[in-house]
């Protein structure tokens, strides 16, 4: 098993949460929801000496984006992974949000992965789990050997993630994480887009919404 560690920093104007995950011994990492400040992820990495193979978006939403551009100059060869049905939000100002703050923003993955697709990085194998209603196209990752889920938008500690943006749906949100997040192990730690971790065990018995 690939020996991971994960490193949180909280980023942007809504206080995203920016994940690294780092394999220690080869010194590859990735990097989930990129959402602000690329010259400080770089600067961290360079320090740390992290070499960022692949970013992750659970989502399209400008605040988990925002250092994409700059992660793609500096490291050229990173891939950018996202949900399938994602594209179009990815691409369009008024679907990721961006519009709303003059920003205009418009991004292109390099893979776009459906509901259920394995991929492999840092030596270990990554579930991708479509789980729309926050966006049509909301995807959890999921790291099974390390009994971690990257959950985005979706699920919260205590909560779940709006559903009234373009292509939200409260129904599929709730009845996906019930499907598919809840059904995980229950020692699975749960890494939000925003606030405080949590786990399986924790939202299965205490989240008001379930």
């Amino acid at each position: 098993m690939a020996n991971l560690i994960t490193i949180t920093n909280v980023l942007g104007s809504l206080g995203t949460n920016c994940y690294t995950v780092a394999n220690t011994e080869t010194r590859e990492a990735l990097v989930v929801d990129p959402a602000a400040r690329g010259d400080f992820l770089i600067e961290m990495y360079k320090n740390q000496n992290l070499k960022p193979v692949a970013i992750l978006l659970t989502h399209g939403h400008f605040d988990h984006v925002g250092a994409v551009k700059d992660l793609k100059a500096a490291y050229p060869d990173i891939k950018i992974y996202a949900g399938v049905e994602e594209e179009d939000i990815l691409k369009r100002p008024e679907l990721n949000l961006s519009m709303m703050f003059g920003a205009n923003m418009s991004l292109e993955a390099d893979c776009y992965v459906a509901d259920g697709e394995e991929i492999e990085l840092l030596g270990t194998q990554i579930k991708c789990i479509n789980v729309p209603g926050h966006t049509k196209g909301g995807t959890c990752f999921y790291f099974a050997d390390d009994r971690m889920v990257f959950s985005g938008d979706t699920l919260f500690y205590s909560s779940i993630g709006r559903s009234d943006f373009p292509t939200g749906n409260e129904r599929d949100l709730l009845d996906n994480i019930e499907k598919k997040l809840l059904t995980l192990p229950e020692d699975v730690t749960v890494y939000p887009g925003h606030n405080d971790r949590t786990s399986i065990k924790r939202e299965k018995a205490q989240n008001p919404y379930f």
